[in-house]
């Protein structure tokens, strides 16, 4: 025997080698999911079974196709499992390389089982096998046509699996914004101070929209009271305090590695005025509503207070701070 007699375990360990060389390189093509699929798929299985059987007689090619992606469908989740148990867990990198070693390893013992085999069984299949495999010279018409619906719905299948595997629906769309301490920590937030004392907290946003999009923040200074009675917020004092705005690209969730933000900035704010004030955050995407005019520099009494309001309720995406302000 020579090589060709070996070709479709060479091909399978090269591809799962090219896998790895598509995955660190070129991590979005679609050549990487179509091959991923069949990785996952059908090479762990192929390589074991023919490991299991290298001779011609003991399974016939149907089986063996089945078998391959039946028992795929069992390794994969079994190395998994297996990972699960081990400090580098359930994740791109040890699946990769968990799996490359499977196909390769078992790959070789494939080739080795073949060569001692008496009457290796090696995949050369042409359209006249297939006539034998299938029985066709024998079958009737209604097994003829029924053959070939069931291998139409076969190949529909495998085609749709892969258009759905390649072209993924986009994942939930959201924003990050958070806000931290000086220290860069949830912890540590200044809800003390004194007339015209600076103060700094960090702000955050990381865009998870699957598009460009450009942020506006309003930092607002809020006096309000809530009746219980009524259920109700009146708002006493509102002022503009500063406004922000950036743009940001798609970031991509990262679940394998460690958070890191997009996009930060220190801001500094001081307070004027003596009492208990709230801070608020408020966040626009695309486009910032238009503003009223104050009345002397106050928005309490204007359309802006529907902005507080809309932020209590959650239905603007927001942060505050409640803040006591002493006098000196």
């Amino acid at each position: 025997m020579d090589w060709r007699d070996y070709w479709d375990l060479l091909t399978i360990t090269a591809l799962s080698l090219i896998l790895d060389l598509l995955i660190v390189f070129f991590p979005n093509s679609i050549a990487r999911k179509a091959l991923g699929l069949a990785f996952v798929l059908f090479f762990p299985g192929y390589v074991f079974i023919t490991a299991l059987f290298p001779n011609k007689k003991e399974l016939d090619n149907l089986e063996r196709l089945a078998l391959s992606f039946g028992l795929s469908i069992a390794i994969v989740p079994l190395i998994g499992l297996a990972l699960n148990y081990t400090p580098w867990g359930i994740r791109l990198t040890p699946i990769l390389v968990s799996l490359t070693i499977f196909n390769v390893l078992f790959g070789i013992t494939a080739i080795y089982r073949r060569m001692k085999a008496i009457d290796p069984w090696i995949p050369r299949i042409d359209v006249q096998k297939l006539k034998e495999e299938l029985e066709w010279e024998k079958a009737s018409r209604l097994d003829k046509a029924l053959t070939v619906i069931l291998i139409i719905a076969i190949i529909s299948s495998i085609a749709t699996l892969g258009y759905v595997i390649t072209h993924p629906k986009p994942g939930e769309k959201f924003t990050e914004f958070y806000i931290l301490g000086p220290s860069g920590k949830a912890a540590d937030y200044p809800t003390e101070l004194f007339v015209g004392e600076n103060a700094t907290v960090i702000l955050g946003i990381a865009n998870h929209e699957y598009r460009n999009v450009t942020y506006y923040v309003e930092v607002w200074l809020v006096n309000l009271t809530y009746d219980f009675d009524t259920n109700q917020t009146h708002i006493h004092n509102m002022y503009l305090m500063d406004t922000l705005n950036v743009t940001l690209p798609h970031k991509p969730i990262d679940i394998e590695g460690n958070w890191t933000p997009q996009w930060e900035t220190n801001y500094t704010f001081s307070i004027d005025k003596p009492g208990k004030w709230q801070l608020w955050f408020l966040l626009f995407k695309d486009k910032e509503p238009p503003l009223p005019k104050p009345i002397n520099g106050d928005y309490a009494q204007t359309d802006a207070a529907q902005r507080i309001l809309d932020a209590i309720n959650g239905t603007i995406l927001s942060l505050k701070l409640n803040i006591d302000v002493r006098e000196i």
